[in-house]
């Protein structure tokens, strides 16, 4: 499955821009059913149905009200999705790499409107949760392929921005589930099954959509040569890299012939293909994929730690306790769900030209000062209730400001990262890592974050606060720079002995001096040399005798 004739007269940036659009509607998707929770776990009629609680009608503007009795049970319901997930992202990346990344989407789009569907019809705990199950293991399933399909269709200098503008209709997705499941609050004084079965029977409208239009694209031309086929994958190069679709075109030619010699060199590691040999790093030689993994699943997780789950939770409270009522808190946590959206335009722009680490830095810094700062008021607005507007105008203030540097920063770069480090051979698989912890990171917080502000309120946000100045040193000390990198060129950035960041860039700018590769054993040798060179060691040096300068 490589293209429809429909679609094979689109080249240049209209191509560019269709698979954009495409892709987009499954990060949608990833958005709305992250949000979607948030008013269905409220509504009165789920909350009985579900025995989460009870309801009672307070007054003409509030209508009928949910209380929780059980948030264990109701925390479960969200959390058990992200176990879906999991088990999801792992199967997405046997499939992504076996049958290739459309017939991968294909698949996990069936699952997710099978799950979705499952929840909209729900009728009791039971089956509340199998439904979470299935449609996490879809959405998982979709997590794993959908970055990496845009990560290789896109060039090396916009490859960043190319999945940031996907992240844009992901919180856009927040966005259209906040204020659907708003309005349907006021259907019938908000206590109607429609308030919560529409907004879950809504979610297979973008993944129906998305799934009509996955055979009118083009595959993946760096899984087409690995797959050995070649006119396939210089055809669609052809078309993704000029405007008039030529594949003979020179950044074409150029492209594919880096392709090959990376999926050559990479495809006699059969052993490293499993999850196992790629997270213990057996037989990878200067590959070291089992590193590649650990940075993705701990970025991934570190993202979570940052204190996003916790804003999303406490931001309602802050507005609450400001003195706002009921109705203009749920206003200005639909107004903090645009500022997010908004937000990631300026990642769009920023990804590519500053570099990853540079955004992971100052949203450090940023989200830190905001949480410690959104705290500090939350706990000024407790002990003097008499100047509310004061101070929590200035809380609220600061969880604005933090979900917009969110958005512009660790909301996507923690995605683009793991769709660039790994070899083609196992991509989807190493980005399945990254979706590992993701699914770690929010199904642990999703449990966490109750008894965190039940046992120390406000100052859960301190605690956040402080995990971001610590992500600073880790990003600085462990990960390299990716952006404007080839992705052929990450085997040589990552095939340094030596974890630190320093040596991995020496490491780098000496062998590209040497016009070094990674051979079919997995180790160092110089390019148009292989019969004559031995393998280099970590230092770029031969491991017999010294080898001449190529360069």
């Amino acid at each position: 499955m490589s293209a429809s004739p429909k679609t094979d007269k689109l080249s240049g940036r209209k191509l560019y821009y269709t698979i954009n659009a495409v892709a987009g509607l499954a990060v949608f998707f990833f958005g709305y059913d992250q949000g979607v929770m948030g008013g269905v776990n409220t509504s009165p009629d789920f909350v009985r149905v579900m025995g989460l609680g009870h309801s009672e009608y307070r007054n003409k503007a509030e209508g009928v009200v949910a209380t929780i009795t059980n948030p264990t049970r109701q925390g479960g319901i969200v959390s058990i999705y992200y176990f879906g997930t999991l088990l999801g992202c792992l199967m997405g990346g046997v499939l992504g790499d076996r049958i290739g990344r459309l017939k991968g989407m294909i698949v996990a789009s069936a699952w997710v409107i099978v799950g979705a569907a499952l929840q909209a019809g729900a009728q009791n705990l039971a089956m509340m949760l199998c439904a979470r199950v299935i449609c996490g293991v879809g959405t998982g399933c979709l997590n794993a392929i959908v970055p990496v399909w845009s990560a290789e269709v896109a060039s090396h200098t916009s490859r960043g921005a190319f999945i940031a503008s996907e992240f844009t209709l992901n919180i856009l997705g927040v966005v259209v589930a906040y204020w659907l499941e708003f309005g349907l609050g006021f259907v019938g004084d908000g206590d109607t099954q429609v308030r919560w079965r529409f907004p879950l029977a809504f979610q297979i409208v973008p993944m129906v959509a998305f799934l009509l239009c996955l055979p009118l694209m083009p595959e993946s031309p760096r899984w087409l040569v690995k797959m050995g086929r070649h006119e396939e994958a210089r055809e669609i190069l052809g078309r993704l890299r000029s405007e008039d679709g030529n594949p003979e075109a020179p950044r074409a030619v150029a492209e594919y012939e880096d392709i090959v010699t990376a999926v050559v060199l990479e495809k006699e590691h059969t052993k490293r293909n499993s999850y196992i040999s790629m997270f213990l790093g057996r037989n990878d030689g200067n590959l070291h994929i089992a590193r590649r993994v650990q940075l993705s699943i701990w970025l991934q997780i570190v993202q979570e730690w940052t204190g996003i789950a916790a804003i999303t939770v406490y931001a309602s409270t802050i507005f609450s306790q400001a003195g706002y009522s009921p109705r203009k808190s749920q206003w200005l946590s639909g107004l903090n769900d645009i500022t997010y959206m908004l937000s990631t335009l300026m990642a769009v722009v920023t990804i590519d030209r500053w570099g990853r680490r540079i955004g992971l830095y100052w949203g450090a810094v940023g989200q830190g000062l905001a949480l410690i700062l959104a705290g500090a008021f939350a706990r000024l607005l407790k002990d003097h209730p008499e100047k509310a507007a004061e101070y929590g105008g200035a809380a609220a203030f600061f969880v604005f400001l933090y979900t917009a540097v969110f958005g512009a920063t660790w909301l996507t770069i923690p995605w683009v990262y793991p769709t660039e480090t790994f070899p083609v051979e196992v991509r989807a698989k190493g980005n399945a890592f990254g979706v590992v912890g993701w699914s770690i990171g929010n199904g642990w917080l999703t449990l966490l974050n109750p008894v965190m502000f039940a046992r120390i309120g406000e100052n859960t946000l301190h605690i956040f606060g402080v995990v971001n100045f610590l992500s600073i040193p880790m990003v600085w000390a462990l990960y390299p720079e990716t952006a404007n990198r080839t992705l052929e060129e990450m085997d040589l950035l990552f095939a340094c002995d030596s974890p630190w960041v320093w040596d991995a860039e020496a490491h780098y700018r000496k062998m590209k001096s040497k016009n070094a590769r990674i051979d079919d054993a997995g180790q160092l040798t110089i390019k148009g040399d292989e019969n004559s060179t031995p393998p280099l060691d970590e230092h770029g040096e031969s491991k017999e005798h010294e080898i001449p300068d190529k360069a």
